[in-house]
C-alpha cells in the first residue's frame, strides 16, 4: 500500500516535470519567433527590421526569465502601465514554471531510477498512455476555435484585462500576433506528446521483456 501511494506520487511529480520542461522549451525556443517573423509577415506591422525586432524579443525574454530583472525596457517599443503590468504577470507564471521544474526534476529522476532498479519500468505504460490522451483533448478544442481557446486561457491564468493590449499605446502587440501564440501552443503539445510517447514506448518495451521471461 505504501508503495502504491509512493508510485502515484512519483507519477504526479514526473508529469509535473514533463509538463514544466515542455513549457520551458517552448517559451525559450527563439527559432520559432524568428521563423514566424517571415511566415506571418510581422515586419509589415512595424517600422523596425528583423535584427532589431529579434533584439527586442530577446530583451523581453530576458526580463521574463530573470528573477532579479525588475525593469522592462524595450528600446523600440514604448509600453503603457497596463501593458507592462501584464508582462509582470507573465513573468510570475514563467518563474512559477521554473520553480516547479527545479523542485520536481530530481525526485522524478530518482523515481525513474527506482523503477528501473526494481525492474518496474513497465509501470510507465498505462500512465503515459493516459498522458498522451489528455493533451489531445485540449488540442482538439484549440483547433476547433483558437480565438475562444486563447481568451479562455487568459481568463484562467490572469485576473485582469491587461492582456487586452491597445496597439496605439502598446505597439508590441503588433509584433506578437495571435498566430504566433498558436504556434507556441502547437509546439508545446508536440513536445508533451513526444515525452509521453517515449515513456509509453519504454513501458511497452519493458512489459514485453517481462512477458518473454
Amino acid at each position: 500500500m505504501n508503495w502504491r501511494w509512493g508510485e502515484r506520487l512519483g507519477f504526479l511529480v514526473l508529469f509535473l516535470t514533463l509538463i514544466s520542461l515542455a513549457i520551458t522549451i517552448t517559451i525559450n525556443f527563439q527559432p520559432l519567433y524568428h521563423w514566424d517573423i517571415d511566415a506571418l509577415n510581422i515586419l509589415d506591422y512595424t517600422s523596425v527590421d528583423k535584427k532589431t525586432l529579434m533584439e527586442n524579443y530577446r530583451l523581453l525574454l530576458n526580463f521574463l526569465n530573470t528573477p532579479w530583472n525588475h525593469t522592462l525596457a524595450l528600446p523600440d517599443f514604448p509600453m503603457s502601465e497596463a501593458g507592462a503590468g501584464h508582462f509582470y504577470d507573465v513573468k510570475k507564471l514563467f518563474l512559477l514554471n521554473y520553480g516547479v521544474l527545479l523542485v520536481t526534476i530530481i525526485p522524478s529522476g530518482w523515481f525513474i531510477w527506482k523503477l528501473k532498479k526494481e525492474q518496474r519500468l513497465w509501470r510507465l505504460f498505462r500512465p503515459m498512455q493516459w498522458g498522451m490522451f489528455v493533451p489531445l483533448i485540449f488540442g482538439l478544442f484549440m483547433f476547433m476555435g483558437f480565438d475562444t481557446f486563447f481568451v479562455k486561457f487568459h481568463e484562467l491564468f490572469f485576473t485582469n484585462d491587461d492582456w487586452l493590449f491597445n496597439p496605439a499605446t502598446d505597439p508590441i502587440i503588433n509584433v506578437l500576433p495571435e498566430q504566433f501564440f498558436m504556434h507556441c501552443f502547437i509546439l508545446f503539445f508536440v513536445l508533451i506528446e513526444g515525452f509521453f510517447f517515449v515513456g509509453m514506448w519504454i513501458g511497452r518495451r519493458e512489459l514485453k521483456r517481462s512477458s518473454d521471461r
